[in-house]
């Protein structure tokens, strides 16, 4: 069932700008998001991109010292939320990035809020074109530990993830 919920644009602006990796300056790779979670507008009518609720590569080392954990501390205990994560990680033959599109609706999260962002994901997901790896997360246990995203990403053939061996 639709909910008549749309995608603002900056949403499909993201997408595009992590989905494309272009060859780019320094600069420009350091503005690069690695993270960024989306959520209802107030009057839960759009998907927006929720306010600084998003890690650059550049903070990478800086500020920020393991990616995926710093991610999963955006993700509300008590609410729910659409994500993008671009995964580095390495299997036995390869180097490879894929985006990940988690959709985040813990226990705890009221029932409306649930019900609202599971009739608006195909809203999303619709406009996230070429998505491989999709992945419904509900609760911290499902996703604090990182060798949980490996197998979501391809099993036992995953061998490390942001550099850091599963």
């Amino acid at each position: 069932m639709a909910s008549g919920v749309t995608v603002n644009d900056e949403v499909i602006k993201v997408f595009n700008d992590m989905k494309v990796r272009k060859s780019s300056t320094q600069e420009e790779i350091k503005k690069r998001k690695k993270a960024v979670l989306f959520c209802l507008s107030d009057d839960k009518r759009q998907i927006i991109v929720e306010e600084a609720k998003q890690i650059l590569v550049g903070d990478i080392g800086d500020t920020v010292e393991d990616p995926y954990t710093s991610f999963v501390k955006l993700l509300p205990l008590n609410d729910c939320r659409y994500a993008l994560y671009d995964a580095t990680y390495e299997t036995k033959e390869s180097k490879k990035e894929d985006l990940v599109f988690i959709f985040w609706a813990p226990e705890s999260a009221p029932l409306k809020s649930k019900m609202i962002y599971a009739s608006s994901k195909d809203a999303i997901k619709k406009k996230f074109t070429g998505i491989k790896h999709e992945w419904q997360v509900n609760g911290l246990d499902d996703i604090k530990d990182q060798s949980t995203l490996g197998e979501k990403l391809g099993g036992n053939i995953v061998v490390s993830l942001e550099g850091k061996p599963l």
